[in-house]
């Protein structure tokens, strides 16, 4: 059996991925969830906790905001603190701005959890064309879905994400590397 760790910054995306993830894997990949008190820890012990991993066959994936940073540099820098802790085939996804921005990429998906019902018809407004231009998406998601709640919500939301009509690059290049990396798992 194959095993998928991601290394994240907060419990929201954990919730997010364990109701997207069973949706996208078969059932020889076993996932494990390192969850980080957010950014600066998840930098800080990310190399210890990738040296002391035992299984040598595991892939991993490692998951954070933006935020107000430079996604290249973040990404060049978690890239570096990982083939640093001899783990140089990690995934680095980065949530251009916040994760919220992955389900203002779908709003279906909001509308089909926490509503409003009518939300889904917003999808073609330009700003949720490209959800990931948007500095405030957590912002952005609780005025135009009331009863968002960060755990709560990204649990919900998760289930029904689409793993194909996503808005959201930033989302939609997390999927294809997760696909990438689990190519052919059950035969590794």
């Amino acid at each position: 059996m194959t095993e998928l760790v991601f290394f994240l910054e907060e419990p929201s995306a954990k919730a997010m991925l364990e109701g997207l993830l069973p949706r996208l894997l078969d059932d020889s990949i076993s996932v494990r969830y390192v969850v980080f008190e957010g950014k600066q820890d998840l930098e800080k012990r990310l190399p210890r906790r990738l040296r002391a991993w035992q299984n040598p066959g595991a892939r991993f994936v490692v998951m954070r905001d933006q935020d107000s940073g430079d996604c290249y540099e973040i990404k060049r820098r978690l890239t570096g603190i990982c083939e640093a802790a001899g783990r140089p085939d990690t995934l680095v996804r980065i949530a251009c701005h916040e994760l919220e921005s992955f389900y203002l990429g779908d709003l279906n998906a909001v509308a089909a959890t926490i509503g409003p019902k009518t939300l889904a018809k917003q999808q073609q407004n330009a700003k949720f064309r490209d959800p990931d231009r948007l500095n405030n998406a957590a912002q952005e998601l609780k005025r135009i879905a009331r009863t968002y709640q960060k755990l709560a919500g990204s649990r919900a939301i998760g289930q029904a994400l689409s793993l194909d009509q996503n808005q959201s690059q930033s989302f939609n290049y997390l999927i294809a590397g997760i696909k990438r990396i689990t190519e052919n798992a059950s035969y590794s």
